[in-house]
């Protein structure tokens, strides 16, 4: 074996490395098989992109009745005709989980519920006002200065995102904070992606394929049928629900 040989066997086949992807997901009420399918199928026409290439979790934490029986064999064909590919359950109790385990589905743990009111606390002993706290640290921002071409795709992880230029059909933008684009949104934006309720999305002129605040999204179609299409608005959640105001 030649010294250049030994030195590749000795090199590691593979490393590490802790990265994110966005997770979309799927929040299941029920699941009754033709009803989700037809719904389902509905979904991805509407916003064929919006599932596709991407790893989808199915959320099981908001199910009218806990126990129900899923068949997720079953459910994974569905979502599979619709080029759908769950790779995860986030919650369910322990049957769901080991189906789901059964099928080759990953178990994520439940989000943290809310508690209950907080118990009642004595008074705290009076004491002297402290001192002024230190400001907190600016939020991170990527800007990017060159139009986003189709098939683009930028991340602003734990930072907000600002494009200073136009955002062509077929991109996607996608930040854990804000997103403004200062020119025609023409492509996906997707922001508050971990789950930032308060993230916004401000753009000069709105003609985007999608829009989508910490899961909540509308598609081109329901964004044209208002006033704000190709106007530069912002836009927020406010009870679960995207809203659209003029800037």
């Amino acid at each position: 074996m030649t010294q250049a040989q030994n030195s590749a066997s000795d090199q590691s086949t593979f490393r590490v490395r802790a990265t994110f992807a966005p997770l979309t997901h799927l929040e299941l009420t029920n699941f009754e098989p033709g009803r989700f399918e037809r719904e389902l199928e509905e979904k991805a026409q509407q916003a064929p992109m919006f599932f596709r290439e991407s790893p989808l979790v199915l959320s099981l934490e908001r199910l009218a009745d806990p126990d129900l029986e899923i068949d997720f064999a079953q459910l994974l064909d569905i979502c599979q005709r619709q080029g759908i590919k769950p790779i995860a359950i986030r919650g369910g109790n322990l049957v769901h989980q080991t189906a789901a385990r059964g099928v080759g589905l990953l178990v994520l743990p439940a989000n943290k519920p809310h508690s209950g009111a907080e118990p009642a606390l004595e008074p705290a002993p009076k004491v002297e006002a402290p001192a002024a706290p230190e400001p907190a640290p600016a939020r991170l921002t990527k800007l990017i200065d060159h139009p986003v071409r189709s098939g683009q795709q930028i991340y602003a992880a734990g930072a907000d995102l600002i494009v200073t230029a136009p955002v062509s059909a077929g991109a996607e933008l996608l930040a854990d904070g804000h997103i403004h684009v200062y020119g025609p949104l023409r492509g996906r934006a997707l922001a508050g992606v971990l789950g930032n309720t308060e993230a916004r999305i401000f753009c000069r002129s709105l003609e985007a394929e999608l829009v989508s605040i910490a899961g909540q999204y509308k598609i081109s179609e329901d964004l044209q049928n208002g006033s704000e299409w190709r106007k530069s608005v912002q836009i927020m959640l406010r009870e679960d629900r995207l809203v659209l105001e003029p800037i």
